[in-house]
């Protein structure tokens, strides 16, 4: 399990690196990232919501 976790965090590491590239090269637009964004942000809303808050 431990040695998938630092898969997992290495991979992730690579993903700004990766953008990066992708935005230099011009194969990601900079709308596209901005809408890959949103996105993300939407998603960790939602995720958000469907926990609920602690305060009730």
């Amino acid at each position: 399990v431990q040695e998938m976790q630092a898969k997992l965090v290495e991979a992730e590491a690579q993903i700004p690196l990766a953008m990066a590239e992708a935005l230099k090269s011009g194969n990601l637009g900079v709308m596209d990232y901005y809408k890959l964004r949103n996105v993300e942000a939407d998603t960790e809303m939602r995720d958000s919501i469907s926990k609920g808050s602690d305060q009730d």
